[in-house]
């Protein structure tokens, strides 16, 4: 059995949705109310192969708001991952993704220390972050859409923002390695990271935002938009592909312009129908066929009986791993979100 551990994007949105999910009591509380409650399995869920093969899974809901970060509740937050992973391996579930915030938040916080949950000891091989998966699918939206708008990759610039992360560092080796673009430009806070990632990739240039977005062809988003930060579509290249793999997806609000092409980064799409009612809640074009690629990852590991943390600890992705992931993906009928 799989396991899918998830959050809503806001306490307005949770609010919202509390009784479709079935939890009335939930609907009109407000966020310290938010930061007390349990983990709850919300949603079972079957996926079927194109192969045939049939797979069972839990959907999770932590019951984590990002307002729990935005307003310093930590201990909240951090206790909130702990708690859904530990409810998810009392219930037998064998390999569990950690989707949105959940992954970053046992990275930046370093819970892999904390080994015991009252008394039930995790155990870390069952939970995977399905980073692998998101970065692999990214890659691919950038591989089939820059033809589809005429960008011609071996000369094209590619700007990572965020490319020190887990998923960047990956996207940024893939596209060294695999797709071989003409110019890599690496955004992202941490001035040291940025050259132990130039030095490891062997390429790229370091660039400030402002500086770098003028010049790409293709912009791949897989930070969180800091505060006060807005683009400017009218400073973009046109054409431009802009693959916004952060959560919430937000950027094809922000950035509106007919020359401007923002794609869902990280998006799936099953080429069956998964009875589940969860993605109806999440705001997906085609809650029975599209979901999270972190998500999709957990079921890829079920389907093939790989009970390991595929993903796990910062920048350890690799492009063979990503080259397996994307295997597994297409062999159970599974494939990157193209439409814009």
């Amino acid at each position: 059995m799989f396991g899918l551990i998830g959050h809503l994007t806001s306490l307005e949105h949770a609010q919202s949705v509390a009784n479709e999910l079935g939890y009335p009591e939930y609907g009109d509380q407000g966020l310290d109310f938010w930061c007390s409650a349990p983990p709850q399995i919300v949603d079972n869920i079957t996926v079927t192969s194109i192969t045939g093969q049939k797979i069972e899974g839990r959907y999770v809901e932590s019951c984590f708001l990002p307002e729990m970060l935005a307003t310093r509740r930590i201990k909240a937050a951090t206790r909130k991952v702990l708690n859904a992973m530990a409810h998810a391996q009392k219930h037998g579930i064998n390999i569990t993704a950690l989707g949105g915030f959940s992954s970053i938040i046992f990275e930046n916080f370093n819970l892999q220390q904390i080994k015991q949950i009252r008394n039930l000891k995790l155990e870390f091989e069952r939970f995977t972050t399905g980073n692998t998966h998101t970065a692999y699918i990214i890659c691919r939206q950038v591989e089939e859409a820059a033809p589809k708008l005429g960008i011609e990759l071996s000369k094209a610039t590619v700007a990572v923002c965020g490319a020190t992360g887990d998923i960047g560092s990956a996207v940024c080796r893939w596209l060294s390695v695999k797709t071989n673009v003409a110019e890599l430009l690496l955004i992202a806070r941490d001035r040291e990271r940025l050259q132990s990632l130039q030095s490891e990739l062997g390429r790229g240039k370091i660039m400030e935002l402002e500086e770098a977005l003028p010049q790409a062809d293709i912009v791949v988003w897989v930070a969180s938009m800091p505060k006060g930060v807005e683009i400017d579509p009218q400073k973009l290249k046109q054409p431009c592909l802009l693959i916004d793999g952060g959560y919430p997806k937000n950027l094809a609000t922000q950035v509106q312009h007919p020359e401007i092409y923002v794609l869902k980064g990280g998006i799936v799409e099953h080429s069956l129908d998964i009875d589940w009612k969860i993605m109806n809640i999440v705001n997906m074009d085609v809650p029975g066929r599209q979901l999270f690629a972190c998500f999709a990852e957990s079921m890829l590991l079920e389907f093939e009986k790989l009970y390991t943390n595929f993903s796990w600890g910062r920048n350890q992705i690799t492009v063979a791993k990503m080259e397996q992931i994307g295997q597994i993906s297409v062999k159970h009928g599974f494939r990157p979100l193209m439409s814009f």
